[in-house]
C-alpha cells in the first residue's frame, strides 16, 4: 500500500477526533490541514533524499529511530509529538522553509499558525513511521529514496497535479511559499463545479468518504 493511502486511513476515525481535540477545532478543518500537510512532508523527504548524502542520512535515521510501530498507535504522537523528536524531524525535512510552510498550511486550512504548527509536529513522526514501514515491506535492500520516488509517482497517478504542492519546496523565494501553498491547496480541494480535486480525494479518504 502506498504511504499516502496508508497514512490517510490511519489518520481517520478516532485519531482524527483526537487531532481535532488537540487543535481545538472541528474534524473537517483538522482533516483539511492533514490533507495539505501530508504531501508537503512527503515532498520534503523526497527532496532531501534526492542526493546520495541525503538519502544515506534518511536511511540511517529510519534504521536508528523509526521502525514503523508508531502507526499501530498514532495517538501517541497526537498527544505528545515531542516524545518522538517531532521538532527535529521537521527541521531536517524543511529547514529554513519550515515557517512559510507552516503559514501556508494555516492559510489553506483556515486555522491559526499555532494550530498549523501542531499539525506538522503531530504528522512528522507518523510520516516517518509510514516511510519506515513502506521501506521494510519492500525488502532489506530497499532504500528510503527509492520508496519515496515511487510514492511521488503514485501520488501523481492517483491525484494528478498534487505533486505541484511538493514542488513548491524547490522554489527559491521563500516569502511566496505560504501564498503558493494556500492558492494551490484551494484549487486542489475545490475543483470545478464543486467536485473534489486532488487534495479533496485525500480529504475524503481521511473522513472515510468515497472518492
Amino acid at each position: 500500500m502506498a504511504i499516502l493511502d496508508m497514512l490517510s486511513r490511519q489518520l481517520g476515525g478516532n485519531t482524527l477526533t483526537q487531532i481535532s481535540q488537540q487543535l481545538g477545532t472541528d474534524e473537517g478543518t483538522a482533516a483539511k490541514a492533514v490533507a495539505i500537510a501530508l504531501p508537503l512532508l512527503l515532498g520534503g523527504l523526497t527532496r532531501n533524499a534526492a542526493t546520495p548524502d541525503g538519502a544515506a542520512a534518511l536511511d540511517q535515521a529510519l534504521s536508528r529511530d523509526h521502525d514503523g510501530s508508531l502507526l499501530d498507535a498514532p495517538n501517541q504522537a497526537v498527544t505528545n509529538p515531542n516524545a518522538f523528536n517531532a521538532g527535529g524531524i521537521l527541521g531536517h525535512i524543511f529547514g529554513q522553509r519550515q515557517a512559510p510552510i507552516q503559514q501556508g498550511v494555516a492559510k489553506a486550512s483556515g486555522m491559526d499558525m499555532q494550530s498549523a504548527g501542531k499539525v506538522l509536529m503531530i504528522l512528522a513522526p507518523i510520516v516517518m513511521a509510514g516511510l519506515a514501514r513502506a521501506r521494510s515491506a519492500q525488502g532489506a535492500n530497499s532504500s528510503a529514496g527509492a520508496v519515496l520516488q515511487g510514492e511521488q509517482a503514485h501520488i501523481e497517478r492517483q491525484v494528478p497535479g498534487i505533486g505541484g504542492l511538493a514542488s513548491i519546496l524547490d522554489r527559491n523565494h521563500d516569502g511566496q511559499i505560504a501564498d503558493d501553498i494556500a492558492n494551490m491547496a484551494g484549487g486542489q480541494l475545490g475543483g470545478s463545479g464543486g467536485a473534489l480535486g486532488g487534495l479533496g480525494g485525500i480529504l475524503g479518504g481521511i473522513l472515510g468518504e468515497k472518492r
